[in-house]
């Protein structure tokens, strides 16, 4: 397409984008603030603050009292412009949420997911109860994230090996995108939490890191120079059938849990090495979670528990390390969050130990509904390239 000229309407698109932009980037802002910003003149600021505002894209947000003269009248975007609903998908409930074109999230929701065979009925029943419970009308959804299980094939975008939803699976993106008449996108649920790390937990402002999920299943999601790292088939993190020392190798990897890590530090593994050790409790975070306060009153079977889990995990980390050397590794799952700093510096003293890089490692700063937060975050990004993309004719 041959570029376009730089013609007087060309050039109010762009400063009427860039305007939006910063005023979604950094708040309510005045006219002579958005001229800083921009380099454009105050008359220049004013005339396209007016026509976002009759566009409704923008509106006055009270006033900026502090200088000489009568204070400044304050301009934000208008957060019913556009709104979004992240979902996370697992086997027996799906969570939702519903948020603005500011981030703010309006509403969450759990839903039963029991008998929903089909993913198009499952996904629009959780959007209409989340839209009900937010008070927004389902017309007014500018994008739909969906966190799931398995690998995300990134040709189709549908997911594989979600071992948990066997009716997820190809050709169900475009069944979801024609039921939903909006742009819907499917994204692993770890890549997705690592994303609401990076934004609200102990990873905020870091550019390399791996956080890895311990689970029922076990996950990693690489982030590299600021960018989710996903592979060529989308399989990138899929440590579960990482080759560990020990532990024989899958005969078949397309077997639900059957790869060496996870037989090492899924959650079955977990529980059975708690019930070993006195700590029963299902789920295996439980029994995580009193191995942990039986090793701060100095009981030494916790002591031994969470040493040998930290070994356990310290195996595929090292292997990870070895290749990525990260600045910082994030322990998430609810097995992760459960074994907290007590495994997370075990884990650590042990891959410098075993291996050249010697990264950070900590326990997750997002407790709850890391995978949906995220998927609601991702949302937002969408939405939000959207309505600068129609600013930008």
């Amino acid at each position: 397409m041959a570029p376009r000229p730089g013609t007087p309407r060309l050039l109010r698109e762009l400063n009427d984008r860039s305007a939006l932009e910063l005023l979604l980037t950094e708040g309510p802002l005045t006219r002579a603030q958005l001229g800083e910003h921009t380099g454009l003149s105050k008359v220049t600021a004013s005339q396209l603050l007016a026509r976002l505002e009759e566009r409704g894209l923008v509106q006055s947000a009270g006033e900026l009292a502090g200088g000489r003269g009568p204070n400044a009248a304050l301009y934000a975007v208008v957060p019913s412009s556009a709104n979004v609903v992240g979902l996370h998908v697992e086997s027996d409930v799906v969570s939702a949420g519903v948020a603005d074109v500011t981030g703010s999230v309006l509403t969450e929701v759990i839903a039963d997911a029991d008998g929903a065979e089909d993913p198009v009925e499952l996904v629009r029943g959780a959007i209409t109860t989340a839209c009900h419970a937010a008070g927004v009308e389902e017309s007014r959804l500018r994008a739909l994230v969906i966190g799931s299980p398995g690998v995300v094939d990134p040709r189709t975008g549908d997911p594989r090996i979600a071992v948990n939803l066997p009716h997820w699976h190809e050709g169900v993106l475009a069944a979801l995108r024609h039921d939903q008449r909006r742009p819907v996108t499917i994204e692993n649920d770890v890549n997705l939490a690592a994303i609401a790390e990076r934004v609200y937990g102990a990873a905020a402002g870091v550019d390399d890191f791996v956080f890895i999920w311990l689970g029922i299943g076990v996950g990693l999601a690489t982030v590299l120079g600021g960018r989710l790292h996903r592979g060529f088939t989308g399989a990138a993190g899929e440590i579960g059938y990482l080759p560990v020392p020990g532990v024989p190798l899958p005969e078949d990897v397309w077997r639900p849990y059957t790869g060496s890590l996870q037989s090492l530090v899924g959650a079955a593994a977990v529980g059975q090495l708690a019930g070993t050790a006195g700590f029963e409790g299902a789920p295996a975070a439980a029994a995580v979670r009193a191995a942990v306060a039986a090793l701060d009153d100095g009981d030494e079977h916790g002591v031994e528990f969470v040493d040998e889990l930290a070994r356990r995990v310290a195996l595929g980390l090292a292997a990870v390390c070895a290749v990525l050397d990260p600045q910082l590794v994030v322990l998430g799952g609810d097995i992760g969050y459960a074994g907290g700093v007590p495994l997370a510096e075990r884990v650590a003293a042990i891959v410098g130990r075993i291996c050249l890089s010697n990264p950070r490692v900590v326990p997750t700063g997002v407790t709850q509904n890391a995978v949906l937060r995220g998927a609601i975050l991702t949302a937002v990004e969408q939405a939000r390239k959207q309505l600068l993309d129609s600013v930008a004719g």
